[in-house]
């Protein structure tokens, strides 16, 4: 059986007042697309510069990745926050601690 990556995961901003939940592949790949688009307006993480990187999950089935980012973007603010904060209760950004 092949052994697939990917991963849920969760942006913010540098004030950390907006959150993004997305999905993925290739995480180093997406969070280095998000940042080079930071500020032209043309998606949600470029106009709010949601790029650092404060959350992740990793599956080994697209399905299932899909159905918790799902899932977690029905949730209030206060639940996210609260995911957040039971693996990284200091919201350090984790951008430079993934594989790369």
């Amino acid at each position: 059986m092949w052994n697939y990556n990917y991963y849920v995961y969760i942006t913010t901003n540098h004030d950390k007042t907006v959150l993004y939940i997305g999905v993925t592949n290739d995480l180093n790949r997406r969070l280095y697309e998000h940042r080079e688009h930071k500020g032209t307006g043309k998606s949600f993480t470029a106009k709010y510069y949601c790029y650092n990187l404060v959350y992740y999950e990793h599956f080994s089935k697209i399905e299932y990745a899909i159905e918790r980012e799902k899932e977690i973007k029905k949730w209030r603010r206060e639940k996210k926050n609260a995911l957040i904060k039971a693996t990284n209760p200091d919201w350090k950004f984790l951008n430079n601690e993934i594989d790369k």
